[in-house]
């Protein structure tokens, strides 16, 4: 952890650089894969959305010892022979510590009659343990209207929040297309998994937007405090921008892992060892889309907001200040600073005997190292004298001199 401090503090001091803006176009290639892996998941194989969402028939029996995942796998076998269509493909899944609940398309009530004495005579438990419930298509409609309402009002007043905060439309562009970015892969990845979509899902998304808006705003706020320096640091924008991106990549990396720990964990347990599809639903989309924002805020948002604003004057005045300043720097006025584990050469005045020493040649110049012969009489140069030095007084006039201490104060004979 020492040498990752070190990195975090040399990429903050900006002693080491990543070119993540040079480089933007290699981001956005992978991105662009990524987000066409995921439409074609989309296209192909859809999204499994749940009762919730479609309607359906659900069916919910208490075991008093406890239920656990043998029993679920009984049940869903159970159901599946029963030979009804509406049952061929249910969803089955622990409720809580002693229940099972099964979902299935909507069916009628012979066919729910069947799949309940066959779930009764699988866990052999009496009528009275059984609880079912019917969704309808138009409730289901109305939970994914609304779903979709929250959603859009999420992104509304998160393009009003980052324009009141940085007074920059151009911030909220790139936020919302990285944020965007991150709704695509993650929804990717459910209809590639065929995890079912469910209310947990949704919460989930809305939770992965906020993490990952949160870390675009770090980024552009660091970002916001580089570009006022441009002029006293003799910046680019470009060169701004990808500062605070060093600046806050490790950052953004601890927050990331420190977040991703535990959702695995929730989507290991939840998964396969307990089966709850309700906790993988949810951890899934938090788990991808948590990965995915912590790419979109250092790759995609940060090189589109630069993008973006190449064309404004103030950007190009920068640009044409920096390259002046670069192009008419003395070379000489850089000194080598002193770092750990910094390569030591020879001493160019050391003589180990093994070389004849040649007594004409220039000795050599501490700090310049090996310099060419090119490079030597140029930088600064004294101007050359108008004519030639006079040796008399000025003016005729008697100059005066500094006598020792010990004739100061001494009248004159």
């Amino acid at each position: 952890m020492g040498a990752f401090a070190r990195l975090g503090n040399d990429l903050y001091a900006g002693r080491r650089s990543i070119d993540f803006i040079g480089r933007k176009w290699v981001w956005y290639g992978i991105s662009a894969v990524l987000v066409l892996v995921s439409i074609v998941g989309l296209s192909v194989r859809g999204l499994d959305l749940g009762i919730e969402f479609t309607g359906g028939t659900s069916f919910r029996v208490q075991i008093a010892d406890g239920a656990t995942q043998d029993d679920v796998d009984g049940v869903r076998e159970a159901v599946v022979d029963t030979g009804v269509a509406a049952a061929a493909a249910p969803v089955v899944t622990t409720a809580g510590a002693d229940g099972v609940l099964v979902q299935t398309e909507p069916m009628n009530a012979d066919d729910s009659a069947v799949v309940a004495q066959a779930i009764l005579d699988e866990t052999g438990l009496g009528q009275n343990a059984l609880t079912q419930s019917d969704i309808g298509a138009s409730w289901g409609a109305q939970v994914a209207e609304r779903a979709l309402i929250g959603l859009v009002i999420f992104l509304v007043l998160v393009v009003l929040f980052i324009w009141a905060y940085f007074r920059e439309l151009k911030m909220s562009i790139a936020a919302l297309v990285a944020l965007a970015h991150d709704v695509v892969i993650t929804i990717g990845v459910y209809a590639l998994s065929g995890f079912t979509v469910t209310p947990a899902t949704v919460t989930g998304v809305l939770t992965i937007l906020a993490f990952s808006l949160y870390d675009t705003v770090v980024v552009f706020d660091k970002v916001k405090e580089n570009a006022r320096a441009m002029k006293r640091n003799h910046q680019t924008y470009a060169e701004a921008a990808n500062l605070a991106v060093n600046q806050t990549l490790v950052r953004s990396i601890n927050t990331s892992v420190v977040a991703l720990l535990p959702i695995a964990s929730i989507l290991w347990v939840g998964a396969l060892t307990l089966g709850a599809s309700s906790l993988q639903d949810l951890a899934l989309a938090l788990f991808v889309g948590t990965a995915a924002g912590t790419f979109s805020s250092i790759f995609i948002a940060t090189p589109l907001l630069v993008q973006m604003k190449a064309g404004e004057d103030e950007v190009k005045i920068a640009e044409k200040r920096a390259r002046a300043h670069h192009r008419n720097a003395d070379r000489y006025a850089a000194v080598p600073t002193f770092r750990e584990n910094m390569p030591v050469g020879e001493d160019p005045g050391e003589d180990d005997g093994t070389d004849p020493v040649d007594e004409d040649a220039e000795p050599a110049r501490s700090g310049m190292g090996r310099a060419s012969n090119e490079a030597m009489g140029r930088g600064r140069t004294a101007p050359a004298a108008h004519g030639p030095m006079d040796s008399g007084t000025s003016a005729g006039r008697t100059q005066p001199t500094r006598k020792p201490r010990s004739q100061r104060g001494k009248p004159q004979k």
